[in-house]
């Protein structure tokens, strides 16, 4: 091997909550380049929360990510021939990443106006358990529980 491999970032805590996982998930939501009004989306959401459900917008997007994180997934290896399904632990900031990203995708097909009523409808559903990202983190689990079988392909 020639070269490093690229270090991770530093990532700069937002301003409002000083959180920086709130930064992540607002870069994420980021589209061409206009990270202020990612930012109020995000905001304007946790408002949203918090006139709904009386608890801190905060308390219930960490809640909601820590639900949708998976923890296991399937990674495609080719063996003699063949592609199995190999069942293999996520890393934990990809599985961030992951959650960050079903959260959003499913928050934006939502039927509600604004992004921010999507997104905070989509983070109340997955605080309690329910709603499109975390039946995607359980379907990724099942896919994985169904491949247990070629768990010894792994390398």
């Amino acid at each position: 091997m020639r070269k490093k491999r690229a270090g991770s970032r530093i990532r700069i805590p937002d301003p409002r909550y000083n959180d920086v996982l709130v930064s992540e998930f607002i870069n994420n939501i980021m589209q061409a380049g206009k990270k202020h009004l990612a930012r109020s989306i995000l905001y304007d959401a946790f408002d949203i929360i918090e006139n709904r459900t009386k608890q801190p917008g905060l308390d219930v997007f960490r809640k909601a990510m820590s639900n949708a994180r998976p923890v296991l997934e399937v990674k495609a290896r080719r063996v003699g021939g063949a592609t199995y399904q190999v069942p293999t632990e996520v890393r934990s900031a990809r599985s961030i990443a992951l959650a960050i990203r079903w959260l959003i995708t499913y928050a934006s097909d939502r039927k509600e106006r604004s992004m921010a009523e999507k997104l905070a409808s989509e983070f109340i559903a997955a605080s309690n358990g329910e709603g499109s990202a975390i039946k995607k983190k359980e379907d990724t689990h099942k896919m994985a529980e169904a491949n247990k079988a070629f768990a010894h392909f792994k390398w």
